[in-house]
C-alpha cells in the first residue's frame, strides 16, 4: 500500500503533541479528536470515529466506519470498533472535568452527543497545540510534499503555457489544470482549516477577474462559476490577446499539499511598468527566502518587509482596494492554511523542517494581480523551494 504512515512516525507525533499539551496546558486531563485532518495526522487513516488521548494512559482510536479500512491502512497501536459512543463509554472512561477538543472544527451538536455518554463539565481548545505539532514536517512528510511540489512545478511552469488558447473560458482552464495534475499524481482534493473555506482547483482569473472580491482570506480574487459556487473560474470570461492569466492553486500527494502561483502574459507582453511591479514582488520573495532560517521570527520578517515599502507600492499590495491580506506567507501541509504565518502576532521563531508558502502580490487596476508564490522548507541556509524557481511570469505568444 502506498504512503502508509510508519508506526514510528505516529509514535513521534503523539509524543510531541503530549509535550505541547504539557507545556501550554499543565494539568490537562484528556483530549478527544474528531476532525479528519488531526485524525489522519495521529492515526494515519481518515475514518468516522474519535481519538481519545488521556493525560495518563494510552490513546485509543474508536472507529465507527470503517473499522476494516482503519485496520488495513493504519499502524496506530490501539484501534477499536464502535457502533456508537455508548460502546466506547462502556469500555473506556475519561475524567469528568474539562475536555480538550478541536473547537474550530467540532459542531456543538456533536459535542453534546459525545457528552451524553462521556459527561464532562466544559470544553477547552487544543487546535493550537495540534497545529504547532503539525508545523514541523518530518522527512516522511517532506518527501510527500516534494512529490506534490514537483507535480505543481511541472503543470504550472511547463504544461499550462501549452494549453492556453484564445477563446477558452476560465472554467475550461481550471478543468484542464485539474486533469493534468490528477494525471500526474495530485490527490484530487484541496483542504483548508479555516471554517467554511471552499476551493476547487484554485483561484483562476483572466485580467481583472483576479481582482474580483471573494470571502477568501488571501490577496487574490476569483469571479467563479456563480454566486452559489464562487469557485474554479467563470464559464463566460474568455481568454483574449493581452490578458494576464492568474493561477493560484494547490497540489497534494498523500494528504500533503504545496501552494504555488503563476502568471502568464497571453498573446503580447504586458506594459513595462506592470512587469516592473511584478519584478519587485519577486525581489521581495527572494528577500523573504533568505530569511527563512531557524530562529527567524515571522512577525519581525513581516515588519521588516512592510516597513521598507513606499506608500505608492503598498497601495494594492497583497490585495486590491480595501481587501488586503495582512500576511506575506503561511504554513502549508495537511491543510493549505497552516501555521506559522508571516504576519504580525506570530512571535515564535521558525524551526527547521517547517514548510512555508511565500506570496508577495500586487493588484493593478485594469490588469489583474501580479506577483508570485512558491512553497519552501525552512533550512539553516534559508528557504529551499519545493515548487520550482521560475520568476512567476511567463509569456505565451
Amino acid at each position: 500500500m502506498h504512503d502508509v504512515v510508519p508506526a514510528s512516525e505516529l509514535h513521534d507525533r503523539m509524543l510531541r503533541f503530549r509535550r505541547q499539551m504539557d507545556t501550554e496546558n499543565p494539568g490537562w486531563e484528556a483530549v478527544v479528536i474528531f476532525g479528519k485532518i488531526n485524525l489522519y495526522y495521529f492515526t494515519g487513516t481518515i475514518q468516522d470515529g474519535m481519538l481519545i488521548i488521556p493525560e495518563r494512559g494510552d490513546a485509543v482510536f474508536w472507529v465507527r466506519r470503517s473499522y476494516e479500512r482503519a485496520m488495513d491502512e493504519s499502524m496506530f497501536p490501539d484501534i477499536r470498533p464502535m457502533k456508537s459512543y455508548r460502546d466506547a463509554a462502556e469500555k473506556m472512561s475519561i475524567p469528568q472535568h474539562r475536555i480538550h477538543m478541536e473547537t474550530e472544527v467540532v459542531p456543538l451538536a456533536l459535542a453534546e452527543r459525545f457528552r451524553k455518554y462521556f459527561p464532562f463539565s466544559g470544553i477547552l481548545p487544543m487546535d493550537r497545540q495540534a497545529a504547532w505539532t503539525r508545523a514541523i514536517k518530518s522527512p516522511f512528510e517532506q518527501s510527500l510534499m516534494k512529490r506534490a511540489g514537483n507535480i505543481h512545478r511541472t503543470v504550472l511552469e511547463e504544461n499550462v503555457p501549452e494549453i492556453l488558447r484564445t477563446g477558452m473560458s476560465e472554467a475550461e482552464l481550471g478543468t484542464q489544470v485539474y486533469s493534468l495534475m490528477v494525471e500526474q499524481g495530485h490527490q484530487g482534493i484541496v483542504r483548508f482549516g479555516s471554517f467554511n473555506t471552499e476551493i476547487e482547483v484554485g483561484q483562476i482569473g483572466f485580467g481583472e477577474s483576479s481582482l474580483y472580491p471573494t470571502p477568501f482570506d488571501g490577496p487574490g480574487g476569483c469571479r467563479g462559476v456563480c454566486p452559489g459556487a464562487p469557485v474554479l473560474g467563470s464559464s463566460t470570461r474568455r481568454l483574449k490577446k493581452g490578458d494576464l492569466v492568474f493561477i493560484d492553486n494547490s497540489c497534494g500527494v498523500g494528504g500533503y499539499q504545496t501552494d504555488k502561483t503563476m502568471n502568464y502574459m497571453f498573446g503580447t507582453s504586458l506594459p513595462e511598468g506592470v512587469i516592473d511591479l511584478h519584478t519587485r514582488c519577486v525581489a521581495i520573495l527572494e528577500e523573504l527566502v533568505h530569511l527563512l532560517k531557524p530562529g527567524a521570527v515571522p512577525s519581525k520578517m513581516y515588519a521588516a518587509i512592510i516597513d521598507s515599502l513606499d506608500p505608492e507600492f503598498l497601495d494594492n499590495f497583497m490585495g486590491f482596494g480595501n481587501r488586503r491580506a495582512h500576511f506575506l506567507g503561511h504554513g502549508v501541509g495537511l491543510v493549505v492554511d497552516e501555521i506559522p504565518v508571516i504576519s504580525r502576532g506570530f512571535d515564535e521563531p521558525l524551526q527547521e523542517g517547517m514548510a512555508i508558502a511565500l506570496e508577495p502580490k500586487k493588484g493593478i487596476p485594469g490588469v489583474g494581480l501580479v506577483g508570485i508564490e512558491n512553497t519552501y522548507l525552512v533550512t539553516p541556509e534559508g528557504g529551499r523551494s519545493i515548487t520550482g524557481n521560475n520568476p512567476g511570469l511567463i509569456g505565451v505568444y
